[in-house]
């Protein structure tokens, strides 16, 4: 007669690692979501003139885009060409903890904030999410460096084929009305922001 098999895997186990799915998916449609519901109000209520809550460098009143700037979009191809690399990148940098999530956010956050508003031509305007995406591959590779483990290397490793030529293009100044110091400085923010986490990145 044949023996049943025996799963090394518990039903606690296995339901602990659901529920870390679900967090996760919750957070980032949550993050995500948010930067489409302040699009969709702009463009509903264009009265509003968010968009000129983005980083104007080197003022006072716009250093508060480095905080909004994330959330602020020109165009339905602008927030559309930036939400791929926020899901994908975001996801990643959720493992093997969403704390991990938060520092890259932070630090992508300032660091495109910071480099646009110390960089960045005068009265310009700054918005766009897209330093962050750079913060998120930033953040991945570093990881991959500072931690040694094979998925962090292997993670790396993708960000780097997948993004890194686009990556090294657009922190160039190359390409008119594109914030190269958005992209220049998310990617700093993220490899700063693993290296000062570098002992929580470890499983």
């Amino acid at each position: 007669m044949a023996q049943p098999s025996v799963s090394n895997a518990s039903p606690r186990t296995a339901g602990s690692f659901v529920d870390q799915v679900k967090a996760r998916v919750a957070l980032l449609a949550f993050f995500v979501g948010s930067m489409w519901a302040v699009f969709l109000l702009s463009v509903s209520m264009p009265f509003l003139h968010l968009n000129r809550h983005g980083v104007v460098p080197r003022t006072l009143g716009g250093l508060q885009g480095i905080v909004f700037a994330p959330w602020l979009h020109a165009g339905l191809w602008h927030i559309a060409a930036n939400t791929g690399g926020l899901v994908l990148l975001g996801w990643l940098a959720m493992w093997p903890r969403i704390a991990n999530f938060w520092q890259a956010t932070a630090g992508a956050i300032l660091g495109a904030g910071l480099c646009a508003w110390l960089l960045g031509a005068p009265d310009s305007v700054h918005i766009g999410a897209s330093g962050v995406v750079f913060g998120y591959a930033g953040y991945l590779v570093a990881r991959g460096f500072y931690t040694r483990g094979i998925l962090s290397i292997l993670i790396a490793l993708f960000v780097v084929s997948s993004y890194g030529l686009s990556m090294l293009l657009g922190a160039l100044p190359i390409y008119p009305g594109m914030s190269w110091q958005s992209h220049l400085g998310g990617a700093m923010g993220g490899i700063i922001a693993a290296r000062l986490s570098r002992q929580s990145l470890r499983p």
